[in-house]
């Protein structure tokens, strides 16, 4: 038995497979996807092993990594269903709730829900863990190191995971344009269009680590940076002139209100 399988290797099937490529190692995985050649295609480039069929990487896995589309999840747990006891089922589908994967999958195997987002193909992710009742310590151990590669995996409740989405899942595309926009600045001030865009990407970077090593609030930190009647006060006054608060809150409800209407 292998220790873990993918089934579904789209983007967020593949980031998530090379992560644990890295974490377990190539020869404890397996790949299947509806196109074949996607998946034999990510084994060659990974070492990992690959499978024909969704039930054949069924049988030889012991946790199962289920990353193709919501719509297609019900379907595809109807495929397992006879294979599973004994199994442990992840579900990477977004609004998919644990309550319809167990009942998809039977009572008698364990299930659970990652949310991840799409840094995580560079090892920078931010994903959210859940289980339902049947899912036991030693399940939500053994996926955290799975993913460990993959960036920093967090367990929250399931009823967080529309919240958690909103900010971590959709987040990601409120910070591009922000970056592009930031470059903008910096091609208007003079500066070469590349260069403008290096220097704000690896700004944002920087300044979202200090958030997380420092412990600090950013309020604080925003505060260090702005010395009195200098250039970065006026820069942020005109940032709060323009509302960038209100919008980035208003971003991040908007998502979550869509987040629960979504089918389920």
């Amino acid at each position: 038995m292998k220790q873990v399988a993918f089934i579904g290797t789209g983007n967020m099937g593949a980031a998530l497979l090379r992560a644990a490529c890295k974490a377990v190692g190539p020869q404890e995985v397996i790949c299947a996807n509806r196109t074949a050649a996607k998946a034999e295609a990510l084994a060659a480039e990974t070492g990992c092993s690959f499978c024909p069929t969704n039930q054949e990487a069924a049988r030889q896995a012991n946790y199962l990594f289920l990353c193709v589309k919501p719509k297609q999840i019900q379907a595809l747990l109807a495929e397992l269903s006879p294979l599973l006891p004994g199994q442990v089922v992840v579900s990477v589908a977004a609004g998919v709730t644990l309550s319809d994967l167990q009942s998809w999958a039977g009572p008698d195997t364990p299930v659970l829900r990652v949310m991840p987002n799409t840094p995580c193909a560079i090892g920078m992710g931010m994903s959210a863990l859940c289980g339902a009742e049947s899912a036991k310590e030693g399940h939500f151990t053994d996926v955290k190191a799975i993913l460990a590669a993959s960036g920093r995996v967090e367990l929250i409740e399931e009823g967080q995971m529309d919240a958690f989405s909103a900010v971590a899942g959709c987040g990601p595309a409120f910070i591009f344009p922000y970056i592009e926009a930031l470059a903008d600045g910096g091609v208007a001030a003079g500066l070469p269009r590349k260069q403008a865009l290096t220097y704000a990407a690896q700004m944002t970077l920087g300044a979202a680590a200090m958030v997380l090593e420092s412990g600090e609030h950013p309020g604080a930190l925003k505060d260090a940076v702005c010395s009195p009647g200098g250039s970065t006060i006026e820069g942020v006054a005109q940032l709060e002139r323009h509302g960038l608060r209100a919008a980035a809150i208003d971003a991040v409800l908007a998502a979550w209100k869509k987040n629960g209407t979504l089918v389920k």
